[in-house]
């Protein structure tokens, strides 16, 4: 069974893109352009978490209700409660907590140092992997193989 930190390793663990509460949303957005990625975490000097901002954020909140990118902070419209996983998790815990909570992002911690950034998109293929290695072994049992 995969774990949160499979996952990670198809991508570049540590490589988490973050952004500081007062950036302006077009600093964010700048970001999110240069390492095409569709949220950021949300974080002070030290490290500590404040929140996470997706680009649905950006819409909703910045876009729809005819805000300025460039006067917006970050603070204001990023989500604040950030729920993330363990390294230890599996894949389907993961995919659990991201439909419960409708979230597509989670930051993924080992004994409290962050990991890095998974996203539902990760989980999907990872479950899809999953499920045609199933289907080639019972493809081979019925055969006889």
């Amino acid at each position: 069974m995969a774990t949160a930190k499979d996952l990670l390793r198809n991508r570049t663990m540590g490589e988490v893109f973050s952004v500081g509460p007062d950036a302006s949303v077009q600093e964010a957005l700048n970001l999110l352009g240069e390492h095409n990625v569709g949220a950021l975490l949300v974080m002070e000097l030290d490290g500590k978490v404040n929140g996470i901002l997706s680009e649905r954020d950006i819409v909703r909140k910045v876009a729809l209700q005819g805000k300025s990118a460039d006067l917006t902070r970050v603070r204001e419209i990023m989500t604040g409660k950030v729920y993330y996983v363990e390294e230890s998790q599996t894949v389907e815990e993961c995919m659990a907590l991201m439909n419960e909570k409708n979230i597509r992002h989670l930051p993924v911690y080992e004994k409290g140092i962050l990991l890095g950034l998974i996203s539902v998109r990760d989980v999907l293929r990872a479950v899809i992997s999953e499920q045609q290695i199933l289907l080639t072994h019972l493809e081979k049992y019925i055969r006889g193989g």
